[in-house]
This record gives C-alpha cells, structure tokens and sequence, in this order.
C-alpha cells in the first residue's frame, strides 16, 4: 500500500485531485472514495470492531433489536441495506464505514479535534472501480446495467437482502461501496457514502493490503494541521455546514474561538 507525507498545502491537494482525470469523458472526475482521521496510527476498524468481545456473533442480535425498537417509518424500505444505512447514521455499531466524495470533508476530518493537533493526521483515498472490479459477476453485471460506480441500497437489495446472503456471496473477501439514502442533510452535506465487507472481522486496510494500486495513505504532519484547518474554515468547510443544527454551529464555534496554543 501507498503512503506519502506531504509538505504543503499546495502539495497535499496535488496528492488529493491526482488521477482525477477521466479520458473517456475528458473530465476531472475522481474515482476516489476518502476518509480523514485525525491519527495517522488510527486503522479502518469499524465501529462493530471497536465494540470488542464477540462483536461478530453480537452483529445480528444490534441489527434485530434496533429493528425491533425503532420507528417502522424511519427507513423508506424494509430492507438489509437501508436499516444498515440507518444504523449506522443513528450511532449503532454496524460493518459499515463511512466515506465521502470530497477531498476537502476528509481534510476537516483529519483536522476537526484540535486536542489531536500535535499528532500526524492521515486521508485515505481508495479507488471504489477499481476495488468494484473485484466483485462478483452478480454485483458487477448490476453497477453495468446500471451504468453505475456504486451501489445504492436498491441495487443492492436486488441482488442480497440478507447478512448471511452476503457472507455467502463470494470466496473471496469483497468490499463494496454504496451509496446510503438521503436521510438528512448531514449525509448530503458530508457528500458521504459507505464501504461494507462481507467479512466482519475482517479490517478494510488488512484486505487493502492485498489488493495493490487500489489505495493510499497521506500523512499530514502535525506541524501542518493549523494551516490546513484555518484554510479549510475560510473556504466554509466546517462543523457548521456538515452537522446542519446547534449541535454542528455550537462545535464549529468551540473549534473556532480556541486557543492555538
């Protein structure tokens, strides 16, 4: 797997729009999923990992019981991918990871903690085609039909609907990246979507790994973090435009008004 250090401000937005361009189109149209984290020791874990124990048995048991609590009328379908979608987006520990579109929204993740400032940060860039060449015929023959590069959860609940189903689908380890519905302005602000493996324990960077050319780390050094962060909120990249509420505008204002020191 890749990993590159940048410099610079100039050199980390060279790193992160590199490959953009698309000859059959003659656009620059990135087909690169990121993901910001504010410690560039932190692995792709998903949030069903970090419970611990036997996360792997207790998966089903999450998903049945928030099913069972939750309001019917909160997914727009009865269906695996959108109570996952839900789940997730609601704080429920799920296989699930999330990602966005933007290069500018990783950037604000890997510097949004200011506690974390004096530690590297990390993005991470993923070619979603390039890993959906590895599919299954099944899925694969679904994104073509569609002419599509990602999944939505209506696709995907055409070809698996269950957790079992998905397990079972290929020989191999898979990973795949869908897009969830639109469930408030947090998801389309975020410009965020999602990758789910078929194998729960298994950590997204361990099957990167295997698969070379799909992926890359960039490191930013902590030295560069203020630079980047004040960029960032002058170009309104910041807690108050991506968590739309009080919530987003009271942690955009506490970030903002504190001490660099």
């Amino acid at each position: 797997m890749e990993t590159l250090r940048i410099n610079s401000w100039d050199e980390l937005l060279n790193e992160l729009f590199a490959d953009s361009w698309n000859e059959d189109i003659r656009r620059f149209r990135s087909r690169f999923a990121f993901r910001g984290l504010s410690d560039s020791s932190y692995r792709l874990d998903t949030t069903l990992m970090r419970l611990g124990g036997q996360y792997v048995e207790l998966e089903r048991h999450l998903l049945r019981n928030f099913k069972k609590y939750a309001h019917r009328n909160i997914v727009e379908r009865d269906s695996l991918w959108h109570w996952l979608s839900v789940a997730q987006h609601y704080g429920l520990p799920t296989r699930l990871l999330d990602w966005t579109y933007s290069p500018f929204i990783a950037m604000h993740f890997a510097t949004s903690n200011i506690e974390k400032f004096n530690i590297d940060g990390v993005i991470w860039a993923v070619n979603y085609v390039k890993a959906h060449e590895l599919l299954p015929q099944t899925l694969k023959k679904r994104l073509a039909d569609e002419g599509a590069n990602v999944m939505t959860v209506g696709m995907l609940s055409e070809v698996v609907n269950s957790l079992s189903e998905f397990d079972a689908l290929a020989n191999d380890k898979l990973t795949i990246f869908f897009e969830p519905p639109s469930i408030d302005d947090r998801i389309v602000n975020q410009h965020a979507f999602c990758s789910v493996m078929s194998d729960p324990s298994m950590a997204l960077e361990s099957w990167l790994e295997n698969q070379p050319g799909i992926s890359r780390r960039i490191i930013i050094p902590a030295a560069l973090k203020w630079e980047i962060r004040d960029k960032l909120d002058q170009a309104n990249v910041n807690e108050r435009v991506l968590f739309p509420g009080l919530d987003g505008l009271s942690r955009w204002l506490k970030r903002h008004y504190s001490p660099s020191t």
